[in-house]
């Protein structure tokens, strides 16, 4: 099957390195990240998980969890995780997921024949606390992907759920946002307190609201 932004996170259990889970159980009422690996033991994915795993403090701030996948075996991640923590100099506390039959791979559209028959392409997808995916990601196996740009939208998502803005190109958290068009520039003034600046009609910043 082929998801899409919107469509609800297909559920699915499955064994982990950490266990036994069930997805909507394991994410609850949390933003979550659910990111595909060609293979353990490949040496961007281990520069990827370490970098992951790094920026726990920075997913727990917002309330997001992260589950990895890659089709292999519960004890190659474990043995793999050993590696990972000594080469990246981390402690990896999010569970990887074991798809040897590639059942999960295959639900998520994580295999592309086109690019390989049997590894996953370097997919991730954010889904949020209603189990809806908001974003979707695919890199070539040989490219490591940029979580800095994943937390970015990450922040992108979370304030546009909580307000009625827009983010421009390359915005960062605490930037100015976008008024939508929906929105008249009347009510924008009374809807953002901080001010409203008109560069055209449809083209409206305000200053990012308090989160």
């Amino acid at each position: 099957m082929s998801i899409k932004l919107g469509d609800t996170a297909p559920d699915f259990q499955a064994e982990t390195s950490l266990g036994d889970i069930k997805f909507h159980e394991f994410l609850g009422d949390s933003w979550g990240i659910l990111f595909s690996h060609p293979a353990d033991y490949t040496p961007v994915c281990t520069t990827e998980l370490g970098y992951t795993s790094k920026l726990k403090s920075e997913f727990d701030k917002r309330g997001t969890k992260v589950i990895a996948l890659s089709v292999d075996g519960v004890e190659d991640h474990q043995n793999w995780i050993k590696d990972i923590n000594e080469t990246q100099n981390t402690d990896v506390q999010f569970p990887i997921i074991a798809d040897k039959d590639r059942r999960i791979s295959e639900l998520y559209d994580f295999i592309h024949p086109n690019a390989s028959a049997t590894a996953t392409v370097r997919s991730l997808l954010i889904i949020d606390p209603d189990k809806k995916v908001r974003l979707i990601i695919t890199y070539p196996a040989s490219t490591g992907r940029n979580f800095n740009e994943i937390l970015r939208v990450l922040d992108s998502l979370q304030l546009v759920d909580s307000h009625k803005v827009a983010t421009p190109v390359n915005w960062e958290n605490g930037e100015d946002v976008i008024v939508p068009p929906a929105i008249s520039t009347d009510d924008a003034r009374k809807i953002f307190p901080k001010g409203v600046t008109e560069i055209k009609p449809y083209l409206r910043y305000t200053p990012q609201p308090n989160t």
